[in-house]
């Protein structure tokens, strides 16, 4: 079935695989609001867990805001987890009251089963660094965009990192939106790097994971229709929302534009959004999504796992059933 809550919206999600269980965290929020857009600033991390990707149980919630006049006070928005010497890693993305939720910052939480979380006391681990990328600016953007933390461990030399929706300060006002990054030895202590990605296509792109698929690596990442940038839609044609793909040869790039999304815009189950690959058995890819475009045809549930085919220059494509 298709994960639905009947009290509750569900919209970003982030999974990881312990033994034969697959389990999700997810953002949510009542649907006692009505209006989906006020859902980012009542956000809290979900959880359900299932071992086909159909059937879902709801476990407790993940994550909650904080405390009043802490630095996730007003929402706690999408992370990513990780297992690392026997503990699960998650971090997560944080807003403030103080801040009136313009602030993006990201913060790190730990877990002996998955289940029970911890907050780390040194919290935000991970902040915008204005050598490349940029802070609040309302003539450039309308908030600071530092979030949506994707983790993954570089198995040469043990290190950790992480891929993080920004805006760089090279792009020009729509077409700032890249793929942040930055690397530790130990989940806590970050250095920030440059971004993986090219500024020049979207004003953001939302919801990063990596994936190794077909001999290269694929960053997915989201995108509004109206957060093309002018010259990607001089050159494509047209802006549609959906996830995309930037590719590369070698895990830390150069990565190269992708020039359409992964599921067709305005499909048979409409159009999907903050889309995921998971991998249900050794190379083998399904495709899940939340289904709405942004706050519009908004939904709040997640598709069961699409199936996924290769198009003739290799990237992933979701095939309808």
């Amino acid at each position: 079935m298709t994960l639905r809550l009947p009290d509750k919206w569900i919209w970003d999600f982030w999974l990881v695989r312990d033994g034969g269980e697959h389990h999700i965290f997810y953002l949510q929020a009542p649907r006692a609001l009505r209006a989906p857009a006020l859902r980012h600033r009542n956000a809290s991390i979900g959880h359900a867990v299932s071992r086909d990707l159909r059937e879902w149980r709801v476990l407790p919630d993940a994550l909650q805001p904080g405390p009043e006049g802490s630095w996730d006070d007003l929402a706690t928005w999408t992370g990513s987890a990780i297992e690392h010497d026997g503990r699960w890693h998650m971090l997560y993305t944080g807003i403030s009251r103080r801040d009136e939720g313009l602030v993006q910052r990201i913060g790190l939480a730990v877990s002996d089963d998955l289940i029970r979380w911890e907050k780390h006391s040194a919290n935000p681990v991970l902040r915008a660094d204005p050598r490349w990328y940029d802070l609040l600016d309302r003539r450039r953007w309308r908030d600071e965009s530092w979030r949506d933390p994707w983790l993954f461990c570089e198995q040469g030399d043990g290190s950790f990192h992480v891929l993080i929706t920004a805006r760089s300060r090279a792009g020009s006002r729509d077409a700032a939106g890249v793929v942040g990054h930055a690397r530790s030895l130990d989940l806590l202590d970050w250095e920030v790097l440059p971004p993986l990605t090219p500024p020049g296509e979207f004003a953001q792109v939302e919801a990063p994971q990596l994936v190794r698929l077909n001999g290269r690596y694929e960053i997915l990442v989201s995108c509004l229709a109206e957060d093309h940038s002018r010259a990607r839609v001089e050159r494509v044609g047209v802006g549609s929302t959906g996830t995309f793909a930037y590719s590369s040869d070698e895990l830390f790039g150069p990565y190269r534009y992708s020039h359409g999304p992964l599921a067709v815009h305005g499909g048979p189950l409409g159009t999907l959004y903050a889309g995921k690959l998971v991998e249900v058995e050794a190379e083998q890819w399904r495709f899940m999504a939340f289904r709405g475009d942004g706050d519009r045809d908004f939904l709040g549930e997640i598709t069961d796992p699409l199936p996924l085919r290769a198009d003739p220059d290799g990237r992933p494509i979701v095939s309808y059933p």
